[in-house]
């Protein structure tokens, strides 16, 4: 079995059916993937961390919550690992709703193992890539909150590309008070220049509160 280290994803197989956990865990763990087995949702949901990356393979038919209600509750408690739905009795109109619902793939029993580890490993780095962007995220607005609201104007000008000279012209201060909030701005945000600063605000968007 492949051995779970922290921060490392795992793959999540939640199915009632022992016979596919089983399959589908031997084929993760000889992929060198590690992966956890749940037998239904609500063992899944006491298991699963809104901190552990990875990704989900949630079967749609189960007793209880099946695999789309279990895709919604995730939603609804914050877990973000990307979902693959697997079937045996797929229907368009399953397939749509988990689509909706920001499933990666959909899968028909049976498949192909290869294809399932392929998609599972994109899922990986899907995951991974956007836990990093939340993190970066997190940090811009760790420095955005050390600024005073008159550095946050200045910043947002800054950002704009706004030569000091329109600055002061629309806070009505002088130009010497738009240098200095500037370069407090450039320090707290721990930015290098303005073309630095502006791309910090267009990564940071309509999440600034």
């Amino acid at each position: 079995m492949t051995t779970e280290t922290p921060d490392a994803p795992i793959a999540f197989v939640v199915d009632d059916d022992e016979a596919v956990r089983d399959a589908l865990a031997l084929h993760l763990d000889l992929a060198g993937l590690a992966v956890r087995c749940c037998a239904s949702a609500s063992e899944f949901l006491e298991t699963a961390s809104p901190d552990q990356p990875g990704c989900a393979i949630l079967d749609i038919r189960m007793p209880g919550m099946d695999g789309l209600d279990l895709q919604q509750e995730m939603i609804r408690r914050g877990l973000t690992l990307p979902v693959i739905v697997i079937t045996g009795h797929g229907d368009v109109t399953a397939a749509v709703r988990a689509f909706r619902a920001g499933a990666v793939d959909f899968l028909q029993k049976p498949f192909d193992e290869d294809l399932l580890i392929e998609r599972v490993q994109e899922a990986f780095e899907r995951d991974l890539a956007a836990r990093s962007a939340d993190a970066e995220i997190g940090d811009i607005r760790r420095r955005i909150a050390l600024l005073s609201p008159r550095e946050l104007e200045v910043m947002e000008m800054v950002a704009q590309g706004l030569p000091n000279k329109t600055i002061a012209s629309r806070l009505a201060i002088g130009i010497r008070t738009v240098e200095t909030h500037r370069a407090r701005v450039l320090e707290k945000m721990e930015a290098r220049n303005a073309p630095e600063l502006a791309l910090m605000r267009t990564k940071l968007g309509d999440r600034l509160e």
